[in-house]
């Protein structure tokens, strides 16, 4: 059977955490959830080591300081990689990634190596967002996807199942973005390696409990750094 690993990085994330990992364990496929917790002064970490001793499937990686969502999840795919899963997906804690989507992952995962979760392709959307941030989303996808002449609707989704060849091909050291464009790079790099990419539909609700990551200075270093990617391209080739 296909090991399948789940990660999921939490910061203050204690309402949140208890739920989402009863959804992905009553799921029919067998799947294990990898918590990355990031010193979270609300409990969080502990109340994952609650959670690791009742259940063989979930497990917890601590780190000692929050510095950026793309460190985190780095540090997950490391612990994945250094373990037999061949399916590796990337999931926000809040609910905003529904774990009854999993399944359809899996499907398209079949057939490709990447997958990405959309919101933006018949089938998918957004819930409770205001207008600004639906604005803020679509035109942050919109100017990635020009810039790097990519066809994928949703670049900057966090939201997706790599097979483990995708993330030993992909030089991890060498990623430095930490936000939005964290995800963007990702699939930019994947595409310069040559992977099959698809993308299956879903609706993202805004959270409901906890607070929102989201800052200023992620949004700053997606416009600048989108550019950077670009001219990986030419390096690329160069070498």
């Amino acid at each position: 059977m296909t090991a399948i690993s789940v990660i999921v990085p939490t910061y203050n994330e204690r309402e949140n955490l208890p739920p989402l990992a009863a959804h992905i364990l009553k799921l029919p496929t067998p799947i294990d959830l990898l918590v990355v917790d990031d010193n979270s002064p609300d409990g969080t970490g502990q109340l994952a080591d609650e959670l690791a001793a009742k259940h063989p499937s979930v497990h917890v990686l601590h780190r000692s300081q929050k510095n950026g969502l793309g460190r985190a999840y780095i540090a997950g795919f490391r612990w994945a990689l250094a373990r037999d899963y061949e399916l590796i997906f990337e999931m926000d804690c809040d609910f905003s990634h529904q774990p009854k989507y999993l399944l359809d992952f899996l499907a398209r995962a079949e057939t490709c190596d990447l997958v990405l979760g959309s919101r933006y392709i018949p089938g998918g959307g957004t819930e409770d967002w205001t207008w600004q941030r639906r604005l803020i989303s679509r035109g942050g996808n919109t100017y990635a996807r020009l810039i790097l002449g990519l066809p994928y609707r949703d670049l900057t989704g966090g939201f997706k199942c790599f097979h483990r060849r995708v993330l030993e091909t992909l030089a991890l050291d060498e990623i430095v973005s930490n936000g939005y464009v964290f995800q963007i790079e990702l699939t930019w790099r994947a595409v310069l390696a040559g992977f099959a990419i698809g993308e299956v539909p879903i609706q993202f609700p805004d959270r409901t409990r906890g607070q929102s990551k989201m800052h200023g200075a992620i949004v700053r270093e997606a416009v600048t750094r989108v550019w950077q990617l670009r001219k990986l391209k030419s390096d690329l080739r160069r070498n």
